[in-house]
């Protein structure tokens, strides 16, 4: 194999942070600023925001950002929507999850003229302006500016990515019902649906669903109308799912579209067949990070045809503990120790229409 398949370098180890010697120059919508540090200053978590301002004004990314906005005040004593859109932005980078923490910016006088604002308005009032918008063109806006700052990193190959997460509710919202929720069993909860780029921790789409709604089946349409949108030269290598995305209509959709998938299969009786017969004098290649895979053609009840799986396997080190759930009062532990006459493996097996080559990138 080639260095240009090997498995993508780390992330580099962190350093201690050094100051810069002498202040350092910021170009803001304010006019330039110059930035210095204190080392015995208290710390602050909006000391950064100059130099992310600084990228939104070299960039041009803010100003056509503000300009497209569906918002329409015609209010005279409304705030401008630079002002509303502004104070809003400075909340989010400020960690702030509720419109009632925006009453914390409102002692800020730097980062608002940094940003070409006049003031930071109130909580009250971004909640009042983002009602008037239109919900479906307030979407449009901001996916077709999230696609335009994407869109150069679509055009060398790449993986897609697709997860489910559970946030758990408390109080009243739309969509908060009981669902899948291994956190806080029996807690209502919204589902985050998130389609990303493998590797660089970039997110192309998240939908918001209700908590009952954490299945594939509800990922899929958003899945294929933000693939829809993007130019074909511009589609992934392949579609990477857990095994609940390892079922019959999402392989035979991707299939379908001519876009390749590598799928986890749930472990059935069928399934299991399988690897028995593996198990049985099949010879096995590294698979890399302790693994061993070997390959098969699958085609269980209810597949429309035969298909590449690849049955990935690990042998377990040490000893092992068993719990025993037949009795939730009394739960009865058992120990295991693994001899050398005794190998026990961990074992997975995924379902792909790629090639070895790109299987092996795409199962890192």
């Amino acid at each position: 194999m080639s260095d240009s398949l090997s498995h993508p370098v780390g992330e580099p180890k962190r350093t201690a942070l050094v100051p810069a010697v002498g202040p350092v120059a910021v170009d803001t919508f304010g006019g330039r600023v110059h930035v210095e540090w204190d080392a015995q200053a208290a710390l602050t978590p909006l000391g950064q925001l100059p130099f992310f301002i600084e990228f939104l004004q070299v960039s041009g990314r803010f100003d056509p950002w503000v300009e497209s906005c569906p918002l329409v005040l015609t209010s005279p004593n409304a705030p401008s929507k630079r002002d509303v859109l502004g104070t809003a932005m400075l909340s989010i980078l400020s960690g702030h999850r509720r419109y009632a923490h925006i009453s914390a910016l409102r002692g800020d006088h730097l980062n608002a003229p940094l940003l070409g604002m006049e003031e930071v308005v109130s909580e009250d009032s971004v909640r009042r302006n983002f009602a008037k918008m239109d919900e479906a063109e307030g979407v449009k806006w901001l996916q077709d500016h999230l696609d335009t700052c994407v869109a150069p990193l679509l055009g060398i190959p790449w993986i897609l990515d697709v997860d489910v997460t559970v946030k758990v509710l408390y109080g009243h919202q739309d969509g908060a019902v009981k669902g899948y929720n291994p956190h806080k069993p029996g807690r209502p909860s919204h589902t985050y649906h998130t389609y990303f780029i493998a590797y660089v921790r970039l997110i192309l789409d998240v939908e918001a669903q209700a908590g009952n709604r954490s299945a594939s089946k509800s990922s899929s349409p958003g899945l294929w109308e933000l693939l829809g949108r993007l130019p074909r030269a511009h589609w992934p290598v392949c579609i990477r799912g857990d095994r609940d995305w390892g079922t019959e209509t999402n392989r035979a959709r991707a299939e379908q579209e001519g876009v390749g998938y590598l799928f986890k299969l749930r472990l059935t009786s069928g399934v299991n067949k399988s690897i028995e017969r593996l198990m049985r004098g099949t010879h096995w290649c590294d698979a890399g990070q302790g693994w061993q895979g070997a390959e098969t053609s699958l085609r269980l009840s209810g597949w429309s045809r035969s298909r590449r799986a690849v049955v990935l396997r690990r042998r377990v080190q040490g000893d092992l503990a068993a719990v025993d759930a037949g009795n939730p009062e009394q739960l009865p532990l058992g120990f295991a120790e693994l001899t050398d006459e005794g190998v026990v493996y961990e074992y997975a097996v995924l379902v792909t229409s790629l090639g070895n080559e790109i299987l092996t990138i795409a199962q890192l």
